[in-house]
């Protein structure tokens, strides 16, 4: 077992104290000197351990570097830098390549349709085909469908009493009619052939 530092230090004073009864001395402190000597002699002796087992290391073939390369995601377009392992991971996953974007769609897709991935990787593609023919093209169409979109959503969810009363028709949204006007035509078709 080791000595105990406080003692060490308590004898060293005490044997001072016996040779020289006329100079009391108080025990020496630790230098910031001594303290950064002794941990560059522990780095050192780190430094040249990990020297004796890095020769071993260096027999070793080290991995090559992948490269990066731009891949183009198949659902939006947007290409990202990506390395070969990457992209091989995410087709083996999805069946084609999709971007960082796409891939969390498509995991909140599964989240609503009940984790069947397929179905949730073709409602997202046709969601991307549609923005990039529409939305892209007509920015104003799109606003205007996803505005529409946003409504009917907010009618199905609504508290109103009146809303309650069409719940139970079936045809739901259309226009309703206050009278037929088909008599109107028949009269007007009959008036015609008599003449």
């Amino acid at each position: 077992m080791a000595p105990n530092s406080d003692t060490t230090f308590l004898q060293g004073y005490t044997k001072s104290n016996n040779n020289n009864n006329d100079v009391s001395q108080k025990p020496s402190k630790l230098s910031m000197e001594t303290l950064q000597r002794t941990i560059s002699d522990i780095s050192f002796e780190l430094m040249s351990q990990e020297a004796l087992t890095g020769s071993e290391k260096a027999t070793l073939p080290l991995p090559p570097i992948s490269e990066v390369e731009d891949a183009k995601c198949e659902c939006c377009g947007m290409s990202e830098e990506c390395t070969p392992q990457y992209v091989k991971k995410v087709r083996g996953t999805y069946g084609q390549m999709i971007c960082g974007l796409c891939s969390e769609a498509v995991k909140e897709e599964m989240e609503k349709n009940g984790g069947k991935r397929e179905e949730a990787m073709r409602a997202h593609v046709s969601a991307c085909a549609r923005f990039n023919r529409l939305g892209r093209a007509y920015p104003v169409l799109c606003q205007a469908e996803a505005m529409r979109d946003i409504l009917r959503k907010n009618r199905a969810n609504s508290l109103s009493p009146r809303d309650k009363g069409s719940m139970n028709r079936t045809v739901r949204g259309g226009i309703a009619r206050s009278s037929s006007c088909i008599p109107a035509i028949t009269k007007e078709i009959n008036h015609r052939n008599k003449a």
